[in-house]
């Protein structure tokens, strides 16, 4: 096959790699129940006027399935993190004990393990949009090619293998991260 051919196959395959591996980043900020310093991510703590991240103004980690537990550096910070953590809106509710930032985090209940499948789906859904818009870019960059019609039909067969690939591996992880989020 045509270099050029293989190289417009292989910058689609990389694109939708970076689809499933940006899902599986977005699965992750879903909480299933299980506490995870994740969850706590994109929490930003005003330390001296600046914005900054939780993780770089504490150490923070899960002594428990339902305990996110934050050690701020510097004991002054305690009331700065327990203020942000309330102003992301995560729907925790922080204490502190004077050492440290506790939350407990509330088991899930039917109603909301169904609203983040859902989103999970959505998530899930959009993965499929960037994958079906990688094979529709490369196809488009295969008609352009300089190479037989032959070359052409194959390499477009090529690139709906892959998409098959790509959207099979898709529905794979929504399953996983569905059945997660689904068991109590």
């Amino acid at each position: 096959m045509d270099e050029e051919i293989n190289f417009i196959i292989d910058s689609a395959e990389e694109s939708m790699q970076k689809a499933i591996a940006h899902l599986e980043k977005e699965f992750v900020k879903i909480r299933a129940g299980k506490a995870s310093p994740s969850m706590v991510g994109s929490v930003l703590v005003d330390y001296y006027g600046s914005k900054t991240p939780l993780n770089q103004v504490g150490n923070v980690n899960t002594p428990d399935a339902r305990t996110i537990s934050i050690q701020p550096f510097e004991k002054s910070l305690i009331q700065e993190i327990e203020k942000a953590i309330q102003v992301a809106n995560l729907g925790f509710n922080p204490m502190n004990n004077g050492e440290s930032v506790i939350i407990n985090v509330p088991p899930l209940t039917e109603e909301r393990r169904r609203e983040l499948a859902k989103q999970a789906k959505a998530e899930a859904e959009d993965a499929k949009v960037g994958v079906r818009n990688d094979r529709k870019s490369a196809n488009n960059d295969i008609k352009k090619s300089d190479v037989s019609d032959d070359e052409k039909k194959n390499a477009e067969v090529d690139i709906q293998k892959l998409t098959d690939k790509y959207i099979a591996k898709i529905d794979e992880v929504l399953a996983n991260k569905e059945k997660e989020i689904m068991t109590v």
